[in-house]
């Protein structure tokens, strides 16, 4: 379990302005409650670290030369780990809490490899919330 510390600003009014049309999903702020989760699934394909590699510029040959990664203690390649921890990103920005989400920081221990094939579960749960007092001058 990763501790992530985000916020989220959008109130039910500002969502109803920005999701006319849109099919994004979320939540605002007063609608959130202890207990909500979502969660996004994904495979980890050639095409997938090789995108990740490219947008990233990490072409580290434990992710992109099987040959080189036999001979590691892996014993073959894996993948970023930051790719793990996008698809976080992908579920607290576009599901919950969803648009108008900002990820702050996070926590996290890689506790095994991820390999091609691989599919990868980020789950997010409501555990605690934090009000913070804005006071403007």
């Amino acid at each position: 379990m990763a501790q992530l510390y985000l916020i989220h600003h959008l109130k039910m009014k500002d969502f109803k302005n920005i999701w006319k049309g849109n099919k994004m999903k979320g939540k605002p702020i007063d609608e959130l409650k202890i207990g909500d989760s979502a969660q996004i699934t994904r495979r980890v394909t050639e095409e997938v670290i090789n995108d990740f590699a490219k947008a990233t510029g990490d072409f580290n040959q434990l992710h992109i030369d099987q040959s080189y990664a036999e001979k590691t203690i892996f014993k073959g390649r894996i993948a970023h780990g930051m790719l793990s921890l996008g698809i976080i990103s992908a579920v607290l920005g576009n599901i919950l809490p969803g648009y108008g989400t900002i990820y702050i920081s996070q926590e996290v221990r890689f506790v095994s490899p991820v390999r091609l094939g691989d599919e990868i579960t980020a789950k997010v749960e409501l555990i605690e919330m934090i009000t913070l007092v804005q006071i403007k001058f």
